[in-house]
């Protein structure tokens, strides 16, 4: 019996990645996720800082036009809602007209506050954070009109 053996040329070699070639691979992702993820994971609360900015200058900017109308801002006592909704504590504006449509809540579903005289300007209008406590750092940090 005579055997055939079919010599396969000397340059024909496996394709493939070795354990090496992957391993790398691997670092270089594991690299990349550990700078992206917590860039991504800290959008949705910077989405929420910068919403309570626009609605806080959106009821300021309402503010400003009831003083305009009224000759002076609603009190404390008052409250934002004042923007809303004809106050019935005195001082009774003689001149109110709906400011607002409705008053939104913060980003957290907490209500924004307001302070007539402020402490920081003329008036405060600022929102408690996640937290929903005055003060705090980072996400629980107040947000203001100042």
């Amino acid at each position: 019996m005579e055997r055939h053996h079919t010599k396969q040329p000397a340059s024909c070699h496996q394709s493939g990645f070795s354990l090496i070639e992957i391993m790398v691979v691997m670092i270089i992702i594991g690299i990349l996720a550990a700078l992206i993820i917590p860039r991504v994971m800290d959008r949705p609360d910077q989405a929420r800082q910068i919403a309570a900015k626009q609605d806080i200058a959106t009821v300021v900017q309402a503010l400003k036009l009831y003083r305009l109308d009224n000759g002076r801002y609603p009190t404390t006592e008052q409250g934002l809602i004042a923007l809303v909704k004809l106050p019935s504590l005195e001082p009774v504006p003689n001149n109110w007209k709906s400011y607002l449509d409705t008053m939104p809540k913060d980003p957290w579903g907490n209500p924004y506050q307001y302070l007539n005289p402020g402490q920081h300007g003329e008036i405060d209008v600022w929102s408690s954070g996640a937290d929903g406590k005055t003060g705090g750092e980072g996400n629980d940090a107040d947000i203001g009109n100042w």
